[in-house]
This record gives C-alpha cells, sequence and structure tokens, in this order.
C-alpha cells in the first residue's frame, strides 16, 4: 500500500475502449491453496475507437501470470509486457483470440475483492463490483464492455458440491479426477464483468416458483448454510412480491427461467446484483422473529427488492463508466423505496429515508468529501458508493417523478429500458428519455447531477388582505463546494397546500389561471428569487410546504410554535404532519441547547408537552405516527442542524427534554404501553406495517418510560426482555436497560442475551451495537473489552460495522470526548482495518473527516488524527478520503 503518485480518474478523461470482448470462456479450477482461472477472450477492435490498432491493456492486479496465447500460438514472455496493473499485448488484426491462465489465492483475500473464501474456508464467492473483476484475471474491467459469459467451474466434489454462475446451467458431471466434478454455465445476456459471480460451497436450498405476466415459470432458489436455511422465508416472499410489482408497476418481466440468491457471512456490501445470481450478506436476508428486528424485516424486503430489480436497471442497462453510478443505484434506490412504501406505510417509510438522508447525506454535503450525484473524479471508485450518489440520486429520480407526474415518468422510464436496452449508458440518456417523453426542457434539471451540496430554500409568506391574495417568495442557495464555488439555480419541486383556520385544504389559484387546480399543488421553484400568488384566499392560511419532503433541501419558514402544532393536529400530509412534530421538538431543544451553554436553567416549553398529549389521546392517528411524533430529533439531525456543534450541550439537552416528557406524559404511556403489551403478548408475531407500528409504539413509550424512578417500570421492562416471542421487543427492553442506572439488571441482562444468541451472529452484532451506542461513561473502555469478546471479529465487515462502526457514528457524546481518545480508537482500528480490508476501513472512518461541525479543539483532535493516518502507507481507499479531508 503507498500513498505516493495517486492516479486520479476524471469524468472528463473519458473514451470509449479500444478494444470489445464479445465473448468470454473463463474456466476455474479450485484449489484449497491456489486457484487457476484459464480466460479466452474473443475480442474485437471498437468500430467507435478510430484507425489503427494500438496496444491492448487488460487490467489485472495479484496475479500470477502463468501463460499467454494469441490465437492459440503461446506467447513467449517478450512479445507482451505485464506489471502490478496490466497485461499490455500489441494484436495484429481487428479480431482476434486472447487467452491467459493466471494463479490467484483466495484464502488469502482478506479484503474480499475478487474471488475469496468465506466462512472459514467452506465457500467461494466473488465481489466483483466496482473493480474485483481484474483480481480474477486479466480482462478489459469497465462496465461499457459487455460479453457473453461461459463459465466451467472444477471442484472437489465432497466439499463443494454446490457450483454456480451467472445465466443457466449447461452440464455438470465429474472431473477428470474422481473426487472433483464441474459445471458449466451460461449467461445468455451480455454484461459487464463487475456483474460476474462465482459460488463455490456446500449449502442448503430453499426452493419456489414465480410464473411470470406472460406465463413463464421461473425456479427461485435461495442458498444458505443449513443452519440458517429456515430464515430465508421472508427474503422468497420478498422476492416474489418484488417481481409481481416491477411487472405492474414498471412493466418488466424477468428474463431468465432461473433465479437464484446465496447468503454470504463474509460481504463488504449489503448485497450484490450479479446477474441471475445475487448474493447476499447474510444481514440483509436472514429473518426470523426471534433471531431479527422489525427493521432487519423491513431491510431484507427492500435489499431483496433492491438487487431484483437491478435486473433492468443496473443489468440489462447498465453504466457506461464508474461516474454514472447513480444512473443504476439512484434509480433502483427510488425504485425499492416506492416498492417498500407500497408493501408497508408510505408516510413511514418517507420519514426514515429523510431522515437518513438529512443527518448522514446532508452531512456528507456539508464536509470536505462532498461531491455531486454524478462525481467527475475519483482515486479509489469505492469511495463513491456513498448516500449521495444513492440516497441523494434516489432523490433526483423522486423529482422528476414528481414533476412529471406517474404515468409520464412511467412513458420516459419505458422508453429509456426500449432504447438502451443491452447497453451501457450515462444519466444523460436517462434524463433524455424523461425529456422525449414528457416534452417538458429538463436542461435545468441536470444541475441536480453535476452541482454537489444541500441548497437552501428560504421562503416567506405574505398576506393582502384586501386584495384576497397570498404570496410565497421563495430564495434559493446552495453553499460553496470543493468543485463549484458560484452554484447556479436548482429546479426545486415545492409539494404545497394551504390550510385555512379550521384546517381544511384551499383551493389553488394561481394568478394566471382561470381557476384553482386543485388543493395540492408541485410548484417548480427555477430562480434564485421566485414568488408565488394565490387568489381568493379570504384569510391568512397557514402553509404546508414541502409536502413528502419533495425535494432535498434545507426549508426555511418561520413557522411559529402555535402554527406547528396546528399543523400537527391538521395537516392531511402524514410527512408533513410527522415533521411539524419535529419542528416544534426541535425549536424547544435548541432552546434548551442555547440555556445549557448560557448556565441559564433549563425551561421546557410547555406548548411542546400539550401538543404531545393530544398526540397520545388522538384516536384517529395510526399508532405509526404516534410513534414518530413522539421521538425527539436525534443528536445526529442536531448536530447537522448547528453551525458549530457542541456534543455535550446536545446530548444534555435532549435527554433533560426525555426525562421531564417522560414525567409529564407518565400517565398516558403507562396507559398506553400497557394496552400495547397486553395486544403482543396475545397476538402471534407478524411481519406486517399494523405490527410494525404496534411495536414500535409499544418500545417509544417504554423508551421514555424507563426514564422514571417507578418500579413498576422496570419489571415491566423486564418482563418484555424476559418473555417478548420477538428480537424487536426484546431488544428494545435490552436497550432500554442498558441505558439505565439500573446496574445490576443491565449486568444480567447482557450476559442472559449473549448466552441465548451466542450461536447467531447477527443478533451478537445487535448485543454488540447496543453496548457500543450507550452514552455512559465508561463505554470506550468496554468496546475495547468487546474487540477481545468471541463474539468480535475484526476481519468481518459486520462484527466492525457493529462495533466500531456503532460507538463512533451513533454514541456522539463518547466519541467526541475532549480528550480525543474516541479518534484515536479510530484512527488506531482503520489502520489497523486497512491491512485486512480497505473498503470497510475507507466507510468507518467517516466520523473523522466531518470535523468542520465542531469546535477549534475538536477539529484540531480530529485533523491531528488524519494527519497521523496520512503518515502511514495506506491503501487508495483511506488515502483518498484522509488527503481530501486534510485539503
Amino acid at each position: 500500500m503507498q500513498n505516493q503518485k495517486p492516479i486520479i480518474v476524471r469524468l472528463e478523461d473519458y473514451r470509449v475502449a479500444d478494444y470489445l470482448i464479445d465473448k468470454t470462456d473463463l474456466s476455474f479450477y479450485l484449489r484449497e491453496q491456489e486457484t487457476w482461472v484459464q480466460a479466452k477472450l474473443h475480442i474485437r477492435r471498437n468500430p467507435e475507437a478510430g484507425e489503427g490498432l494500438p496496444e491492448l491493456a487488460l487490467n489485472g492486479e495479484q496475479l500470477d501470470l502463468l501463460e499467454v496465447k494469441l490465437n492459440g500460438q503461446l506467447l513467449p514472455p517478450a512479445h507482451y509486457q505485464v506489471d502490478e496493473q496490466f497485461l499490455r499485448v500489441q494484436p495484429q488484426q481487428e479480431g482476434f483470440v486472447l487467452e491467459t491462465k493466471v494463479r490467484i489465492y483466495p484464502h488469502k483475500n482478506t479484503a474480499l475483492e475478487g474471488l475469496y473464501q468465506s466462512a472459514a474456508g467452506s465457500m467461494y464467492c466473488t465481489q466483483c463490483e466496482a473493480e474485483g473483476f481484474r483480481k480474477i484475471t486479466y480482462y478489459l474491467d469497465r462496465p461499457d464492455v459487455m460479453s457473453r459469459f461461459s463459465v466451467r467451474i472444477t471442484a472437489d466434489k465432497a466439499r463443494y458440491p454446490l457450483l454456480l454462475s451467472n445465466g443457466n446451467l449447461i452440464e455438470s458431471g465429474n472431473g477428470e479426477n474422481n473426487s472433483e466434478h464441474f459445471a458449466l454455465w451460461h449467461d445468455p445476456f451480455p454484461k459487464p464483468c463487475y456483474l460476474f459471480a462465482l459460488v463455490a460451497a456446500n449449502l442448503s436450498c430453499a426452493e419456489d416458483q414465480f410464473i411470470t405476466q406472460s406465463g413463464r415459470k421461473v425456479t427461485l432458489r435461495i442458498y444458505a448454510e443449513p443452519s440458517y436455511i429456515e430464515q430465508v422465508g421472508h427474503a422468497m416472499t420478498s422476492l416474489k412480491k418484488a417481481m409481481r410489482w416491477d411487472e405492474e408497476v414498471y412493466g418488466r418481466e424477468y428474463d431468465l427461467d432461473l433465479f437464484m440468491i446465496v447468503a454470504v457471512d463474509d460481504f463488504n456490501m449489503g448485497a450484490m446484483e450479479n446477474k441471475g445470481l445475487n448474493i447476499f450478506n447474510t444481514s440483509c436476508l436472514l429473518a426470523h422473529p426471534q433471531t431479527a428486528t422489525d427493521a432487519a424485516f423491513q431491510r431484507v424486503e427492500a435489499v431483496v427488492a433492491h438487487e431484483y430489480f437491478h435486473n433492468w436497471s443496473g443489468n440489462r442497462v447498465t453504466c457506461r463508466d464508474w461516474f454514472q453510478l447513480s444512473l443504476k443505484e439512484g434509480f433502483t434506490v427510488f425504485r425499492d423505496a416506492a416498492f417498500s412504501a407500497d408493501m408497508n406505510s408510505p408516510t413511514v417509510k418517507r420519514i426514515d429515508d429523510v431522515r437518513l438522508l438529512r443527518t448522514q447525506q446532508f452531512a456528507e454535503d456539508a464536509g470536505p468529501l462532498a461531491h455531486p450525484v454524478r462525481p467527475s473524479s475519483y482515486m479509489e471508485i469505492s469511495n463513491f458508493y456513498t448516500l449521495t450518489v444513492y440516497e441523494k440520486g434516489a432523490e433526483v429520480v423522486r423529482m422528476l417523478h414528481s414533476l412529471l407526474g406517474a404515468e409520464t415518468f412511467r412513458q420516459g422510464s419505458d422508453l429509456y429500458f426500449a432504447r438502451h436496452d443491452g447497453q451501457a449508458v450515462t444519466c444523460d440518456d436517462f434524463v433524455q428519455a424523461m425529456q422525449d417523453a414528457s416534452g417538458q426542457d429538463l436542461t435545468q434539471f441536470k444541475r441536480w447531477y453535476s452541482q454537489a451540496g444541500t441548497p437552501q430554500l428560504a421562503v416567506r409568506g405574505e398576506y393582502l388582505a384586501e386584495e384576497k391574495r397570498y404570496l410565497l417568495h421563495f430564495t434559493q442557495s446552495c453553499p460553496p463546494t470543493a468543485e463549484l464555488a458560484d452554484k447556479q439555480p436548482f429546479v426545486i419541486p415545492v409539494k404545497l397546500a394551504l390550510l385555512e383556520q379550521q384546517g381544511d385544504e384551499l383551493p389553488l389559484h394561481l394568478t394566471g389561471e382561470r381557476e384553482a387546480q386543485g388543493t395540492c399543488r408541485v410548484i417548480p421553484i427555477t430562480k434564485a428569487v421566485q414568488s408565488v400568488c394565490f387568489e381568493n384566499i379570504s384569510s391568512e392560511p397557514v402553509p404546508s410546504l414541502l409536502r413528502g419532503f419533495s425535494a432535498p433541501v434545507k426549508l426555511d419558514f418561520a413557522y411559529s410554535r402555535e402554527q406547528l402544532c396546528f399543523l400537527m393536529q391538521h395537516d392531511a400530509d402524514g410527512f408533513n404532519r410527522v415533521e411539524a412534530a419535529q419542528q416544534l421538538s426541535l425549536q424547544v431543544l435548541q432552546d434548551l441547547i442555547t440555556q445549557r451553554q448560557n448556565g441559564s436553567p433549563w425551561q421546557l416549553d410547555p406548548l411542546l408537552i400539550k401538543a404531545l398529549q393530544r398526540v397520545l389521546t388522538d384516536n384517529r392517528l395510526e399508532a405509526a405516527m404516534v410513534a414518530e411524533m413522539l421521538s425527539l430529533p436525534s443528536e445526529a439531525w442536531l448536530v447537522e442542524r448547528a453551525e458549530i456543534a457542541n456534543i455535550e450541550a446536545i446530548h444534555h439537552a435532549r435527554e433533560y427534554a426525555r426525562r421531564h416528557l417522560a414525567d409529564a406524559l407518565h400517565p398516558l404511556l403507562r396507559a398506553r404501553y400497557q394496552q400495547l403489551r397486553e395486544t403482543s403478548r396475545n397476538t402471534p408475531f407478524a411481519a406486517s406495517a399494523e405490527h410494525f407500528a404496534r411495536r414500535a409504539l409499544q418500545n417509544t413509550a417504554l423508551g421514555y418510560l424507563m426514564q422514571t424512578d417507578d418500579d413498576q417500570v422496570l419489571a415491566a421492562c423486564l418482563e418484555q426482555f424476559a418473555q417478548s416471542d420477538n428480537l424487536t421487543e426484546r431488544l428494545a427492553a435490552l436497550v432500554a436497560l442498558v441505558n439505565s442506572t439500573h446496574i445490576q439488571e443491565r449486568e444480567q441482562a447482557l450476559a442472559s442475551f449473549a448466552t441465548q444468541y451466542q450461536a447467531y451472529p447477527l443478533v451478537m452484532d445487535g448485543w454488540l451495537a447496543v453496548q457500543a451506542s450507550s452514552p455512559l461513561y465508561g463505554t470506550l473502555e468496554k468496546v475495547r473489552e468487546l474487540m477481545r469478546h468471541a463474539a468480535f471479529n475484526l476481519n468481518n465487515p459486520n462484527r466492525a460495522r457493529a462495533l466500531i462502526g456503532s460507538f463512533c457514528n451513533q454514541n456522539l457524546l463518547q466519541f467526541h470526548q475532549a480528550d480525543g481518545s474516541g479518534y484515536r480508537f479510530l484512527a488506531d482500528c482503520v489502520l489497523q482495518l486497512d491491512r485486512l480490508n480497505p473498503q470497510t476501513a475507507a466507510r468507518l472512518l467517516t466520523p473523522l473527516t466531518r470535523f468542520r461541525k465542531y469546535d477549534e479543539k475538536h477539529q484540531a483532535l480530529m485533523q491531528s488524527e488524519l494527519a497521523r493516518l496520512q503518515q502511514a502507507h495506506l491503501s487508495k481507499d483511506v488515502f483518498e478520503l484522509v488527503s481530501k479531508s486534510l485539503g
């Protein structure tokens, strides 16, 4: 690993490939200490690349080259050049066949890229996105080179009875050695090499089938370790739902006769959409009531759908280059979010998505690593699998959907798939299809792809009583970022309504229109300063702005607290109703933070208490809505809202508010909790929106009640921990105990939990995370101790994220200790991990890069650790983040 002369890849330097690979034949000979890979590539000159026969440079890393053949003739070493990154050959004709034989060592591959061994050597599997294929064999490892693959796998029959690859199984049988067998797979669809997959293992299989809308039968198989197989039923159900939904909503039918998913313990990502053979991190596939939380059930459903949807938005139509990553990821995140909203609660789904966006992606936009949805340059592409590319990219697609309407958007997506099926294209091609289908000029809209940062939208209302007009004045701006200081105005779709004094929505009649066009409108804000005038407004309304969070912006409107209470009661938009509660809580918390910093006595605004009392007694509200409205803004959001964040003030102000609310709302919370807990005890578990909502409110109420000094509440918490039939309730009770002052009960519960679940690594991840997230003093020492626990393994990305990631991302009070010990801990972990798994190390580094939000003392401590890292020998992954953070 070196820090010198990093290669910067730039979008402006893109050129089409000089050569194309029409057909790829691969042969794998899997051995315990080494693997041989033979590749036969049918190559031709790319007609779009110009004249002549330039040198052919095939990507290859960490490969032992054994031989090279050109058109069947063995090449002597003098006829090719090989170094740490390329195999270079000079072709003599426009079409030719190049064969290579290499040796690789999957058992040594701790980076989990390319071909590696997982689960203590019991499984071979691959991860090739983004540039892992070059660690398997020499190839044109770029997404715009698409080829038809045939793959032969040979391995020990007893140890690896299952041999899988993309596409259809053509042939299988015994190998030349009786102890071995082989399988031959063929994928009829051309694909880039990043979608290649291989699995060799001894796994159990759950099988089902799906009948497509045209009547074709598709066999569905999910493979997992025998001890896991009973936990894949929810994933299978989710897959079938996703297949039907994609047919009904997008007209996309599956195109092979077989669809496979394999669960893998050691995996850097959540899952991978390889054509016909998805590979999943077990955390995104396994779900059982006693070993997975409701959040895990919903995550499995969403990720299964996401990877399946990639069959069209990513595989059949893929990205031309890695700068276009959001072409497939942003679009597919939007699709899986819409699917999850249809399967569960649309309001809760939207709240969850926006919460992630505000607390994490907005922070990314505000930090030194800010980049556009379509980045302009990178050193290591793995660093751009970010929330900006995924989540903000999905918001960009969502805005197109809002601006065009569902019907026109569907026409645009149909045109996009028809026009580009089998091609590698760009974000511009996607927007062009939407423009051609709608007839709207989307040139300005494309600034969302090229300009980084979170736009700020200031809105001011003005009521002209004599003219019965109501004006909304909009001002948009975007802070400077590294790639661009002066931003041009975005197209910001603002979905809004106006509420009259009784809470009813007013007809919206814009100046210049003959009559009102409904009560809820999407208004495109396209200028830096823009005003909108509504006619026939008889009294001053309360605006409901940015409904459903219709654009990823920071909204600034001077709502009074009384107006927010009004919207909490009357807004018909579920998201904005919860948003009003969050904004009211935010204002109250900001008062407390100021009081803490000024040394003033704390005073909690009684208006918040009254508002939440109404929420708890409003029988019309769904349980999910009540749970969300009761939940205070997170510390992460309070940090994001602050210009300079004082972590101690934020934490203690929020805890004071929780305790004060718990005392004030105690009778209502107690009654609601008892009712919900009784229902839970007498109702069989179901993975449904109604049950998710009930458990969410029950656990929210318990979290508040455990802030009080009530022995009966402690008894109830211990009963829920011991007697619940599902992990959601049990883990919520454990969290309440771990963060309480009941030391004996806490330690007993932790020990009991570990004993019960020691055979379930994913559940033990929760056990690790609960302890790492506790804001109690001494947690860092506890985390260091847990790193030596049998449940922890630094080589496994899930374990590292559960313990180290939870402490550094979730436990802001303890991570940001004044002595900088939290920062030193993270830097030490990153250094250790970087030698094993650079991708995981880089992702864990993120909290250190966000130093700009803190005071000079904390900034200096964080930058000091980054500078210490910069002096070490780092992977490209970590070096890029460190160097960009330090400027």
